[in-house]
């Protein structure tokens, strides 16, 4: 876990020897601490079909790189998009090549006999800094209270990985027992686990939520809002739902992350940074360059993934 220091920073693992969150101009880099790349050809992304329209294609740096240019991101987390290992290596190999990718956030199959083993395998490779089950497709509702992946989640706070947490609000009450049985696991929360924006509905996302951000190894990303909000939405319509999880979480517990290019099917990437500088105006400086990557400097790369030099 990381050791809570000024400015406000996230629960996560010590900074190694050597490693520093780099400043540029006396400020924080910012990092966009959740996008995506994908081939279509390489044929395991269930999800993603011709129906998703202007997302079917490929995306990779060369497309994501003048955005993040035009915003001043120095760097990135990247995601997984399918259940595969063999995605996670392929992410992992772009980022090999390609210097802004600070850390995969990649898979594993937990439900495996030899899941402890298989992480441990994958651990191996340092730009690897997380792991995501994508929970949300799951037909049990109870897989995150399942007594037979402990091992798995060990594993991953054995190798200092996060749990990326790809969840739906009904899942919130299970994900809340697991981060009670393994408080010294890293845990993000993806997207504020969905909240119903385009009904305008809060509860009971906002009890669980609350629940969750009492304990302390729990974050949740600021990302994934617009493609659960209505069409035309605005700024008024999120800020209910951000207002609660910055304020529940704090700003040393709340990452942001562009969801990008799944969030262009609601928003562009200029659109989703210009609702994030809305919703966190009012916030101190330093608490908005904790969110804008402080936080995910430390959580994600306090030990494993690129660092990242002034």
């Amino acid at each position: 876990m990381i050791a809570t220091a000024p400015p406000p920073i996230l629960p996560g693992l010590p900074l190694a020897a050597g490693r520093t969150v780099s400043q540029t101009s006396g400020r924080a880099m910012l990092i966009d601490a959740h996008h995506h790349f994908w081939q279509i050809a390489r044929g395991d992304y269930g999800w993603l079909t011709p129906a998703l329209g202007a997302i079917h294609r490929d995306f990779g740096p060369a497309d994501l790189r003048p955005l993040t240019a035009r915003h001043g991101i120095g760097a990135t987390i990247l995601v997984q998009a399918a259940p595969t290992v063999a995605e996670t290596r392929f992410l992992l190999s772009i980022a090999a090549a390609e210097p802004s990718v600070a850390g995969v956030v990649g898979w594993a199959d937990f439900d495996a006999p030899d899941a402890p083993a298989a992480i441990a395998e994958l651990a191996g490779n340092p730009l690897l800094v997380g792991l995501r089950p994508m929970v949300q497709d799951m037909a049990d509702d109870d897989w995150l209270a399942r007594p037979d992946h402990a091992p798995a989640f060990e594993a991953l706070e054995r190798h200092g990985l996060v749990f990326d947490a790809l969840v739906l609000p009904r899942h919130l009450p299970r994900l809340a027992a697991v981060a009670r049985r393994h408080p010294g696991l890293s845990i993000v929360i993806d997207h504020l686990a969905k909240p119903p924006i385009a009904e305008g509905r809060l509860d009971p996302w906002r009890a669980d939520m609350a629940a969750l951000a009492a304990l302390p190894n729990v974050a949740c990303k600021l990302s994934g809002m617009v493609t659960e909000a209505a069409a035309g939405w605005t700024v008024d319509h999120l800020r209910p739902y951000a207002d609660h999880v910055l304020a529940a979480f704090g700003p040393g517990r709340v990452l942001w992350g562009s969801d990008w290019p799944v969030a262009t099917l609601a928003a562009s990437y200029d659109d989703w940074v210009g609702a994030t500088e809305a919703l966190l105006a009012a916030m101190p400086p330093a608490e908005r360059a904790a969110i804008r990557g402080g936080n995910a400097a430390r959580l994600y790369l306090g030990r494993r993934g690129r660092p990242l030099r002034p």
